[in-house]
């Protein structure tokens, strides 16, 4: 009996010590898992330090997306057993999405959500106030888990999967509550499976591949699992060769394409030259044929002594021989006269490149002229720059002196007015203080200007630079022109001679007509 009252007055005290504690409120379940859509009631238990309280206030609220920001309030309770009675405000925001029911008597207080969405995937916290009853665990918070299950992951590949290269293949499911987690598995086309290759490695759904080849080509599944189920996604991996960039291949088409018209253009110049050539030469040797035939064809007028009918039909027949090649005479005649007219627009074409050539030599005479004047401005502004320089000299050597000599100067006055006055020095060497001041400001501007007359002649100095190179292209200029000058004197030269011998020609001719005629006179 002495053991069993001893335990009724332990349990006694420790009852006692519990009212003492005061209010303790508490959740059934620290965490709620529901599917999305379904429905879910948080109960919150409250034990007051007195029973049956008269006021009560019951709290619900709940943490924000940030923790920086404050929490949600969802809905407050009022309790009064006098003749005020209860009063139940729910925010705006859970009107017609959370109900609250209370029991302050019995100490339960519940928060249902009918249909669950994922804005409510969450901790929420109930407090409760009674007034007097400040001490012990006033609020408690439970933590809602919106279960959904994941959606089809979408997979995709960084990196250009080309032989040699490293790529990822990624996979993330939009939905997922708890989040998902990640697995990857290689299958060959007979669905047999199939193990990574060397140095592959995974983390949270991307599957890093190095140095991929041929043999790293095949069918990827990733699959997306939480509580709820899982989900799948299939994709075909093809490593291929390395292929040209579009803009290097049109780069080299278009490179091939304008070397093979240079080309043509070349050879199709080549080609008239060459003909040109032949035909020039061609002509020549006919020339020299004729005028061999002319030459030693018999004279008419030995055939003309004798009058026998047998001499009159040898001088038919020889008549006619010679009256053949003058149609052969007067068809290259008329090609000479040909040839001479090119030779004349070949003239007239040279007169213009001579025009041009001349115009050229009136600009760069232009140029030249505006480089002298140039150069003579240059000078002037050196001997404005050396004369500165000079009087800058003679600026710094009349303050030295001017210096030395106040400052002597002052130092006697300064002697002097110390023993007369006693006090006179002090102003006096302020005075000397502000000269000084003054001195320096003026070095300073004479060093700035020293800066800008630096920066001038290294203007100059550029001007110097690209005058040079412009001599450069000048000179170049004149060799071109000299070459092109060389090349229409040999034209003129080329011209002279076949003049020479267009006139030869002429002279032969008519020394055949001549022969002709008095053959005919003689007949």
């Amino acid at each position: 009996m002495g053991i069993g009252r001893r335990l009724v007055y332990g349990l006694y005290l420790l009852s006692g010590l519990s009212v003492v504690v005061g209010i303790h409120v508490e959740f059934q379940q620290p965490e709620y898992e529901v599917a999305r859509g379904d429905q879910v009631s948080l109960t919150c238990i409250f034990r007051p330090e007195a029973p049956s309280p008269k006021v009560a206030v019951i709290t619900w609220t709940a943490d924000a997306d940030d923790p920086a920001e404050p929490q949600i309030a969802i809905g407050t309770y009022f309790y009064s057993s006098g003749p005020t009675g209860t009063q139940l405000d729910i925010n705006a925001d859970y009107e017609g999405k959370a109900t609250m029911t209370n029991d302050v008597p019995a100490g339960v207080s519940t928060l249902t959500f009918p249909k669950v969405t994922m804005q409510e995937n969450r901790v929420f916290q109930c407090a409760v106030q009674i007034p007097g009853d400040n001490d012990g665990q006033q609020a408690d918070t439970t933590r809602l888990v919106v279960l959904v299950a994941p959606s089809v992951p979408v997979c995709n590949i960084q990196g250009a999967a080309e032989y040699g290269n490293n790529i990822n293949l990624t996979c993330k499911s939009e939905e997922g509550s708890p989040a998902p987690t990640y697995k990857w598995e290689r299958f060959d086309p007979s669905n047999r499976p199939l193990n990574f290759p060397p140095r592959t490695t995974e983390n949270n759904g991307v599957l890093s591949l190095f140095n991929v080849s041929r043999e790293t080509s095949g069918y990827y599944i990733c699959t997306s699992t939480n509580k709820i189920r899982s989900a799948s996604y299939n994709m075909t991996l093809s490593v291929m060769p390395p292929s040209m960039k579009i803009g290097s291949t049109a780069g080299i088409i278009g490179g091939c394409v304008a070397g093979l018209v240079v080309l043509i253009i070349v050879v199709y110049c080549c080609c008239r030259r060459k003909k040109k050539k032949e035909a020039a030469e061609h002509g020549t040797r006919e020339y020299g044929m004729e005028e061999h035939a002319a030459y030693h064809d018999k004279p008419p007028s030995e055939m003309g002594k004798e009058r026998d009918g047998n001499t009159v039909d040898r001088y038919e027949d020889t008549r006619e021989v010679s009256l053949i090649p003058r149609t052969g005479f007067q068809d290259d005649r008329s090609e000479q006269y040909d040839n001479h007219s090119r030779q004349d627009d070949n003239r007239e074409d040279r007169r213009g490149s001579s025009d041009r050539l001349d115009r050229y030599e009136d600009s760069r005479r232009g140029s030249s002229d505006r480089l002298d004047r140039y150069e003579d401005s240059r000078r002037g502004s050196s001997d404005r720059l050396d004369r500165y320089e000079d009087s800058r000299r003679g600026s710094f050597d009349r303050l030295d002196r001017h210096d030395d000599d106040s400052r002597y100067r002052s130092a006697d006055r300064s002697a002097d007015r110390s023993d007369r006055y006693g006090n006179g020095r002090s102003g006096s060497s302020d005075r000397l203080d502000r000269y000084i001041d003054k001195r320096g400001r003026s070095k300073e501007r004479l060093d700035r200007y020293d800066d800008s007359r630096g920066r001038s002649r290294e203007r100059l100095d550029r001007y110097e630079d690209g005058r040079g190179r412009s001599n450069d292209r000048l000179d170049r200029y004149d060799d071109t022109r000299s070459r092109s000058s060389d090349r229409l004197d040999r034209y003129d030269d080329n011209r002279s001679r076949s003049s020479d011998r267009l006139d030869r020609y002429e002279g032969d001719r008519d020394r055949y007509d001549d022969r002709r005629d008095d053959y005919s006179v003689g007949v």
